[in-house]
């Protein structure tokens, strides 16, 4: 049953996302603080930033639904800086590779999330 937003499978993988940025990202080069490194990590936890945002409204279907569609847009943002930070030899391609399958399979919960909205409505 689910009692909370940590509950959510979709809140659970966008945080273990969000983390595992973090710590890559430290590896990346102090020069890309502000720029590369700032980005990223801002986008990977707006995802799940806008799930628990919008969990709190979810009675107002609106409201709801506009944080889901933050959270897709972010998500999709993340997978953009990852391929900057691919293209610029900060990130191996099995790496790379993995968290941006893993960030489309979030994409897909997230949408799925939107349709299926009234699920978890209480």
């Amino acid at each position: 049953m689910i009692q909370s937003y940590k509950d959510l499978n979709v809140f659970q993988l966008s945080y273990s996302l969000a983390m595992e940025i973090f710590w890559l990202t430290k590896e990346f080069p102090k020069d890309e603080l502000y720029s590369l490194i700032d980005q990223v990590r801002r986008a990977s936890r707006s995802v799940t930033a806008n799930i628990v945002e919008g969990w709190a409204k979810r009675r107002y279907e609106n409201v709801f639904k506009r944080h889901l569609i933050d959270s897709i847009g972010s998500c999709d943002e993340t997978k953009l800086w990852l391929d900057f930070g691919f293209d610029c030899k900060y990130i191996a391609v099995a790496k790379h590779d993995g968290l941006v399958s893993r960030y489309e399979e979030l994409g897909k919960m997230l949408h799925g999330l939107f349709e299926n909205w009234k699920t978890y409505k209480k």
